[in-house]
């Protein structure tokens, strides 16, 4: 091991004419994350305006809509009983209560009695209470046959997992780790 120019001393004045050391720029650094953060600021302005504009693009008041033709169908429904029961007890007649009592003027009369058959034949006389119950039960059938019936076991089809599905999550968590892969080497190069 030998030494060169042992005999030339450090001056205090004199530099060295080498290339100046080598500095670590954070430039490409910030300029990737003034990117990332300008996307995310984009991306969250976009969120807002549509936030914001999706009440005029699907008509807000579906709800309202839909909440105000309910309360206008059970109005209706309501009327048509108070109507039914009104009309039922306008034509009822009203049966007595007690037999009215026998007049002592009446003297008993022989009265000729013919056997007759008995038969299962119906009684015409039916309580009007049962007609409007009935009516009521028609109304609701026919109301639940013009609506559609919601099926609460049905999950929902939203999303991005129910539009992509299973291969293109799959796709899409490889393509991320190439660009992980694809980072690195481009780190280690420079």
């Amino acid at each position: 091991m030998t030494f060169e120019n042992m005999d030339t001393e450090f001056e205090p004045g004199t530099e060295e004419a080498g290339p100046p050391p080598e500095e670590s720029s954070n430039r490409p650094f910030l300029i990737v994350a003034g990117i990332l953060g300008g996307i995310m600021l984009l991306s969250l302005i976009c969120i807002v305006a549509f936030a914001l504009a999706r009440p005029m693009i699907t008509g807000g008041s579906n709800r309202q809509t839909q909440a105000a033709e309910i309360n206008l169908q059970n109005t209706e429904v309501a009327r048509a009983v108070s109507l039914t029961e009104v009309a039922a007890a306008a034509m009822a007649t009203p049966s007595p209560t007690e037999p009215p009592p026998p007049t002592a003027t009446q003297a008993p009369t022989n009265t000729l009695v013919v056997a007759q058959q008995v038969t299962n034949t119906p009684s015409p006389t039916t309580d009007p209470r049962t007609a409007t119950v009935a009516a009521l039960l028609t109304q609701a059938a026919e109301a639940q046959q013009t609506e559609p019936a919601a099926t609460p076991t049905q999950l929902p089809t939203t999303g991005f997992a129910d539009d992509v599905g299973a291969p293109g999550l799959l796709a899409l968590a490889a393509l991320l780790v190439g660009v992980i892969f694809l980072s690195r080497r481009l780190r280690t190069a420079n």
